[in-house]
């Protein structure tokens, strides 16, 4: 079976969907946010991801090099580009990290195919803006200010994207070239469709039907989606777990290396637990009695390697 790697193209209903393939192990699929594409959101964090993963990364309808009929977007249509990729990347089975709109794509995918998703992280999401008067009023404003002058739009990005002790850092040429690459990064008729799709929203129902592990990071300083939208996200899906960035919405660029940790963290987490219950199912105990004699043995496991480490480092403070 051939592996794809680099840029593709699959044929998904109406669109020609644009995908990217790095690395090699187990799958992960990056799905970004409004306007962002599989280069801007995420380039810098490749090769740390890719390092000992497989990473898929898709421009579902909007952004970046994807081309579609033009018409109205619908969540479970971005999903099932999202999924078609990965069928054409031979990807049968992934971890899934969605980024804002990204978030909500995700945990469509992952009520509508929960087979093919092993956990999933939702960045800086929202359950829906249909209902939420703020959001709706900065959607509205979004629209207004493309149609008008995109490089407002992309000063209003950075202003609410940024935690303000991150923007205040920034120089005037670092400010230049944030709103230049925002500008040069989106399509503009792309985007338009996608904040139409962000007023639509409304994600609960698919929430509730979501068996994955799932890791909800919100934004503390987050001023465009107020972190109490990332803690509803987290309430509606059953067992998620839910940690904080002290970060603006913009996280993935303004602490970069701390949302990869947690991410790196999570899945690990994951593939530790998943472990477990596949030596349960080869023993005669039963899940209740299994699990806390696992975690009592993972405990002591981590205080022996720690201990380990401990003596390594006295030796070789000696040496």
């Amino acid at each position: 079976m051939s592996i794809p790697t680099g840029t593709q193209f699959v044929d998904v209903s109406r669109a020609r969907v644009c995908y990217r393939v790095d690395g090699q192990g187990p799958g992960l699929v990056l799905v970004s946010g409004t306007g962002g594409n599989l280069h801007s959101n995420w380039d810098h964090l490749i090769e740390r991801f890719s390092a000992h993963r497989r990473v898929l990364r898709v421009d579902y309808s909007g952004a970046g090099d994807t081309e579609d009929d033009g018409g109205p977007l619908c969540l479970t249509a971005l999903a099932q580009q999202v999924r078609a990729a990965c069928e054409a990347a031979n990807m049968e089975r992934f971890d899934l990290v969605g980024y804002s709109l990204g978030a909500c794509v995700a945990a469509c995918l992952a009520a509508e195919y929960p087979e093919r998703v092993r956990s999933m992280v939702l960045l800086a999401g929202f359950t829906g803006g249909q209902e939420d008067v703020r959001l709706s009023l900065q959607f509205d404003l979004w629209l207004d200010l493309i149609r008008e002058d995109p490089r407002m739009f992309a000063r209003l990005v950075l202003l609410t994207g940024f935690s303000p002790a991150f923007l205040s850092q920034l120089s005037d040429d670092e400010l230049n070239l944030w709103q230049d690459a925002i500008c040069a990064s989106n399509r503009w008729d792309g985007i338009t469709r996608q904040i139409e799709l962000d007023k639509r929203i409304d994600i609960r129902t698919h929430c509730a039907r979501i068996t994955r592990p799932t890791l909800v990071i919100g934004c503390a300083n987050d001023i465009m989606v107020p972190v109490e939208h990332a803690k509803a996200l987290a309430s509606a899906i059953p067992g998620a777990k839910y940690e904080e960035l002290h970060s603006g919405h913009l996280a993935p660029f303004e602490r970069p290396d701390e949302f990869a940790s947690m991410v790196e963290a999570f899945l690990q987490e994951v593939a530790r637990d998943k472990t477990w219950l596949f030596i349960a199912s080869r023993t005669r105990l039963s899940l209740p009695r299994f699990l806390p004699m696992a975690n009592m043995a993972w405990s002591r496991w981590r205080v022996s390697a720690e201990s380990s480490e401990a003596r390594s480092a006295r030796k070789a403070a000696w040496m």
